[in-house]
């Protein structure tokens, strides 16, 4: 998304002394929708770190339940890739 946002204000600042109308409505476009695109991701970013403070004190209310919880996905995780593996790479 960063590059795609620099991109598009190397765009915006390469045509800037472009006076053709077609030109000048693109680069109003571009610069709407990169100011939606920051909007939505300061929105992620702000969710994220309210999700992961929720989590961080649900793992300190309940250490053991996030211990055991941990452990059963990753033994679930590790029994379907071993699972995939011998099923279709055909790993000796």
């Amino acid at each position: 998304m960063g590059t795609l946002a620099e991109d598009a204000r190397a765009l915006m600042d390469a045509t800037a002394d472009v006076a053709v109308e077609k030109v000048t409505e693109a680069r109003k476009r571009v610069a709407e929708a990169l100011a939606r695109g920051q909007k939505i991701i300061e929105r992620v970013k702000e969710r994220a770190i309210e999700g992961a403070k929720v989590t961080d004190q649900a793992v300190h209310e309940h250490p053991y339940l996030a211990i055991g919880t941990a452990i059963g996905i990753g033994a679930l995780l590790g029994y379907l890739l071993a699972r995939r593996c011998t099923a279709h790479c055909h790993c000796d």
